[in-house]
């Protein structure tokens, strides 16, 4: 990534943060949970009643969701601010930054 392009995403994300965007819980059966979209890994071992944490308003409008994964804020005005302090190859064709919460 260019430095351009890592200010694009931190710039993305933080003003994500300052909107104060609700983190909210829904839990869901496995096959509906599953077509939510919300991020999980395939590869893990999920019950029949799966808790999907997101941000925003509502499930179909979210910015982010993903399966378990249980929040530590209430909202997004609670992290700080996002900056990333790495950017590397992680396999071919693909990038992995590592960022914090200052």
């Amino acid at each position: 990534m260019t430095d351009e392009e890592k200010k694009k995403v931190e710039d993305i994300v933080n003003d994500k943060i300052k909107k104060a965007l609700p983190v909210q819980n829904i839990s869901l059966p496995k096959a509906e949970a599953e077509k939510t979209g919300a991020r999980h890994f395939f590869g893990e071992k999920y019950g029949d009643i799966i808790s999907i944490y997101f941000i925003g308003e509502t499930l179909e409008s979210a910015y982010s969701k993903e399966f378990c994964g249980g929040p530590h804020v209430k909202n997004t005005s609670e992290l700080g601010t996002f900056k990333i302090q790495k950017e590397e190859a992680s396999s071919q064709g693909v990038r992995r930054i590592k960022a914090v919460l200052v």
